[in-house]
């Protein structure tokens, strides 16, 4: 196993230690969640014992919401993170929305009487649905059609109106944020906040670069090396990257898990070369932003996988050793408890 997958495999708790599923989530930063279940199997792989329900709990308690952050893209984040990372991320996701939003035939002028109408809407009625927002929207005569609707939602999102919080039946329902986070400041100055970022980027990623920092967080590569810069002090160099000084030694093995798509592992840095091999990248990385549940070994991709009627499916790229794939069918076998509520045994 290569030093540098070993510690990014440990980096992102894959070696699975006790903890719960907001313990994972700060530790992460961020997980992305445009999948809600792809998401909550993200945790399962890096908590021992976690349910589904202890996510869904996490939610509905406020200590987890969702939004619009890196890259423009849905995240799952802890609630007292999810305010600063808002105000680094968003300024830069607002031209694209609103030229996104012309494209889909909304008006300035209607974008934003939609958002006015969600914020009444979510005062009055909320929790809210996003088709239960839509129709509201549509009431007053805005166009809803096409991508219209989830961009008129990112735009109340990117605003600090709107975030994802608590779950009604299998939907997440959007809040007011105001009402749902309170009204803590963030973290106040963008050099602060950016320092924090790339600190909390290495927590869960390290070793690490710049390059690596500004493709996760969609962040000009000026503002990751800016962020780097203000921790210096805290910071070892290895293997031409930089982690964290003060991290505990990583363990000489990983066990095989099943990551969900969309899993921080496959798109936590800008190459991912070192998990996964070069010539089954398009196995898992097909294309389109995809990115495949995968199986790995040692922190190495072995394989995809589905979920057929709630039951896994492997697709492995060879044959593995028969230690490796009775530990594969374990880890199969715990996504099922996992997805069933079932308590451990």
């Amino acid at each position: 196993m290569s030093a540098l997958r070993r510690d990014r495999a440990a980096a992102q708790l894959l070696h699975r230690p006790r903890g719960g599923a907001l313990a994972v989530v700060e530790h992460l930063l961020a997980v992305q969640a445009q999948d809600l279940r792809a998401a909550r199997l993200a945790l399962r792989a890096r908590a021992k014992g976690l349910r589904a329900a202890d996510v869904d709990a996490a939610l509905n308690e406020r200590g987890l919401v969702v939004g619009w952050l890196m890259r423009g893209t849905l995240h799952l984040v802890g609630r007292d993170d999810y305010r600063w990372l808002l105000a680094l991320t968003a300024p830069g996701r607002v031209t694209a929305n609103a030229r996104r939003l012309k494209q889909e035939g909304v008006s300035p002028d209607d974008a934003d009487r939609a958002v006015k109408i969600m914020e009444r809407a979510l005062g009055r009625h909320g929790p809210l649905t996003r088709p239960e927002l839509a129709e509201r929207i549509a009431a007053h005569a805005i166009r809803i059609e096409g991508q219209a609707t989830p961009h008129l939602l990112m735009l109340a999102a990117l605003r600090g109106v709107a975030v994802l919080g608590p779950l009604r039946g299998d939907v997440q329902a959007f809040v007011l944020a105001r009402d749902w986070l309170g009204d803590e400041p963030a973290l106040g100055e963008r050099d602060r906040a950016l320092a924090e970022l790339a600190r909390r980027y290495l927590r869960g990623h390290g070793p690490a670069g710049a390059a690596d920092l500004a493709a996760w967080a969609g962040l000009p590569l000026r503002d990751a090396r800016a962020g780097l810069e203000a921790i210096a002090s805290e910071l070892s160099e290895r293997r031409g990257l930089v982690d964290l000084a003060r991290r505990a030694a990583a363990p000489d093995a990983i066990a095989p898990r099943l990551l969900p798509a969309f899993d921080p592992y496959l798109l936590g840095w800008k190459d991912r070369g070192f998990a996964v091999p070069a010539k089954h990248a398009r196995r898992v990385h097909p294309g389109g932003g995809m990115v495949r549940a995968t199986a790995t070994v040692d922190g190495r991709a072995v394989g995809t996988w589905t979920l057929p009627g709630g039951r896994v499916e492997l697709d492995l790229f060879g044959r593995p050793r028969v230690a490796e794939r009775d530990k594969l069918q374990r880890e199969a076998a715990d996504v099922a408890r996992f997805l069933t509520n079932a308590r451990p045994s």
